[in-house]
């Protein structure tokens, strides 16, 4: 009697790890079928992707969404000068556009420590760090000679990372974007150099 007890919840042991697997597998499979879904919905509305590589015996790849910059230059429509140049446009842009990080002044602690809340003098340093990006956002900003189209093409691509198809409404606009932005990231790199 205790061997058949013993099989049988041996077998009971075994059923039940082979329906763990099969409903891990199933849920797997529906995580992948949407993101599969997300990633073509993302690419209609015109945001790049790198497509994962998967070798044998792999899990899947994991989808890396390309900013509008690096979507350009993989398509090969930007020089590496003009890429380094959109990016460091767009490093400040970000850093100028970022919110205060203070949500009441009940949180600022004088000197500061792990309990206190944000120390005073972290504050400080990130706010002079937004006033110093926006200076020199203002900077590329007058190398660009203060053209709006100019302006707008940076801040689209290199700033909010938009691709171009992302930014504008038709094809037409796609293309008129990208050459603006050949422009103005031809003008940031002359600067540079």
């Amino acid at each position: 009697m205790t061997r058949a007890s013993d099989a049988a919840r041996l077998e009971r042991e075994r059923l039940s790890v082979v329906e763990r697997r099969a409903r891990a597998r199933a849920d797997a499979r529906e995580v992948a079928d949407g993101v599969d879904e997300t990633v073509r919905l993302s690419r209609a509305r015109g945001a790049g992707f790198e497509t994962p590589t998967r070798r044998r015996g792999e899990r899947e790849g994991v989808y890396r969404r390309l900013t509008g910059l690096d979507w350009l230059a993989k398509k090969g429509r930007l020089t590496a000068h003009q890429h380094g140049a959109g990016e460091r446009y767009g490093a400040v842009f970000r850093k100028a556009a970022a919110e205060a990080a203070i949500g009441s002044t009940l949180d600022l602690a004088p000197g500061g420590g792990p309990a206190a809340g944000t120390p005073m003098r972290a504050v400080l340093g990130q706010a002079e760090a937004r006033a110093q990006a926006r200076a020199k956002l203002a900077f590329y900003r007058r190398r660009l000679g203060g053209q709006p189209d100019l302006v707008a093409a940076c801040d689209l691509i290199c700033g909010r990372e938009l691709t171009p198809r992302e930014a504008v409404a038709t094809e037409r606009e796609v293309a008129r974007l990208e050459a603006v932005l050949q422009v103005a990231l031809d003008l940031l790199a002359a600067g540079e150099g």
